[in-house]
């Protein structure tokens, strides 16, 4: 199994992809970045607040929660880290849903290949066991039992021979988990990171669309046909204005649509390709 997206009803793959910010996007998670206030305690900020004040902290005192901020506590991303990574886990399924919920149960439910961008720092296999608790988990509508059914049908166009002990698993392997801070990057800079793992995304699926191209052609003897029938596309999402506006500068591929949650809910910001 190589490939997977969904299956029109027509029985042609909609070759669509999609990648994701996690925090105040997919879900609301109760993670908080721990600050720093005049009186030397520390203060939570959740990370829809600090998509706001992200660019004062540090440089500017300002008010928050009664208290004055003054700058970040000592090793602030904690929780957003390695060392969180077991809160993560436990986190996950306590979050809330968030304005591009409904994609992420889709893109799961129909199979399709994804990625997640995060300026989190976790290791990118928490990530992929955060996601596999909500299929397992029956997450606010993901349904493990389509999503079986969506990858045998890409199983049976693109690798009928091959048997897998957890196909589940086989294609969380094959989606992307870039949480970009992980290592020696910044949570609080997260830009050109995400910049750099759309791009790699986008190429990665590029390829991989080629091939699911070419078995589909080859299964129906269409070699002969003019035009392309299959249509490889890429959604984005992410809440942060910052971050959508370094996309929207930095990231113009063809069939790429960048979309900011901000507001509640998608709004689609760059121009089609």
């Amino acid at each position: 199994m190589n490939l997977l997206e969904d299956f029109y009803e027509k029985g042609t793959p909609d070759m669509k992809y999609y990648a994701f910010d996690w925090d105040d996007n997919i879900v609301f998670m109760p993670t908080e970045i721990i600050l720093m206030d005049d009186v030397g305690d520390e203060v939570g900020m959740s990370t829809h607040d600090f998509a706001k004040y992200r660019s004062e902290v540090g440089k500017n005192d300002f008010k928050y929660r009664g208290t004055t901020i003054v700058g970040y506590a000592e090793n602030p991303f904690r929780q957003f880290r390695v060392e969180g990574d077991e809160v993560f886990l436990s986190d996950v399924l306590i979050a809330k849903k968030g304005p591009a919920f409904d994609d992420f149960e889709e893109a799961i439910n129909n199979g399709s290949i994804f990625s997640i961008i995060t300026a989190r720092g976790h290791n990118p296999e928490t990530l992929k066991k955060g996601v596999k608790k909500y299929i397992t988990n029956g997450f606010h509508g993901i349904d493990e039992q389509k999503l079986i059914k969506n990858l045998q049908k890409y199983r049976d166009l693109v690798a009928p021979e091959n048997q897998y002990d957890d196909i589940i698993d086989e294609y969380l392997d094959l989606c992307k988990f870039y949480p970009v801070s992980f290592g020696s990057g910044s949570a609080a800079n997260p830009e050109i990171e995400k910049v750099k793992a759309l791009n790699e995304f986008y190429d990665y699926c590029e390829a991989m669309a080629e091939k699911v191209k070419k078995a589909f052609y080859f299964k129906n003897d269409m070699f002969g046909e003019k035009g392309d029938i299959l249509n490889f596309t890429i959604g984005f999402s992410d809440d942060d204005p910052k971050n959508i506006e370094v996309m929207k500068d930095k990231v113009n591929r063809k069939g790429l649509t960048i979309y900011s949650t901000n507001k509640g809910e998608k709004e689609k910001v760059n121009q089609d390709n």
